[in-house]
């Protein structure tokens, strides 16, 4: 029986033509109407210029920072979302593994300006790699993660936990994904161990709906 990391990596393998496509066509609606645009204006709302996408995927966010002037580095863990976003206009894209990441086994860069993570921290312990990525930053710079809203993902089980994706709201045949479910003090926790400091704490929600579609976290380091 794999370990919840060893799934985790193998969904993204067998997703990632299915995620591409559902990215570029705006198939799901929660990143098309709130989420993708509220990430970017919270990086935006920094003024960077130099950033790092952790977890960039096929480089949506890469090619609308590059459209705005600002110098985008990629790293992603699978190797068909990195080429996609290379061949899609995105060049500074790294592949590197959750585990060369906590170990600065590969060189992306360092002295960024902004750090984000949109909907890509799914591992259990997030400490190491935020330790790692904390020490890519320039003095003064910023950590920016958006995630599912832990409370309206608890469904009755408030817990840090592994949960499952199973992708249902978008068409096609997927592969369930699972991810770590952790409570808002979690997040919290995770991100003082690391040397950072919240800054501000968002939650974009959807024109037709009071309900959160996410929790966005804006961090300094600390110190």
């Amino acid at each position: 029986m794999p370990s919840p990391e060893a799934a985790l990596r193998l969904s993204w393998q067998q997703n990632a033509q299915r995620w591409i496509e559902a990215v570029r066509s705006g198939a799901i609606e929660s990143r098309r109407q709130v989420t993708d645009q509220a990430m970017l204006f919270a990086i935006l709302g920094r003024q960077p210029e130099r950033a790092l996408d952790l977890g960039c995927g096929e480089g949506w966010l890469l090619r609308a920072l590059a459209d705005r002037g600002i110098d985008a580095t990629g790293v992603d863990g699978d190797a068909a979302l990195v080429e996609a976003a290379r061949k899609a206009g995105s060049p500074k894209v790294h592949l590197a593994s959750y585990q060369q990441l906590c170990d600065g086994a590969v060189q992306i860069g360092t002295g960024y300006d902004l750090i984000c993570s949109n909907f890509a921290l799914l591992h259990q312990d997030i400490i190491p790699l935020l330790v790692a990525i904390n020490a890519l930053l320039a003095p003064g710079g910023a950590l920016v993660i958006q995630t599912l809203h832990p409370w309206s993902e608890a469904q009755g089980d408030y817990q840090d936990g592994w949960r499952e994706e199973s992708f249902a709201g978008v068409a096609g045949k997927w592969q369930p994904m699972p991810w770590y479910f952790r409570t808002l003090a979690s997040w919290l926790n995770a991100l003082d161990m690391a040397g950072f400091k919240v800054v501000s704490l968002q939650e974009p929600q959807h024109p037709q709906s009071t309900a959160p579609q996410s929790l966005l976290l804006v961090a300094d380091r600390a110190g």
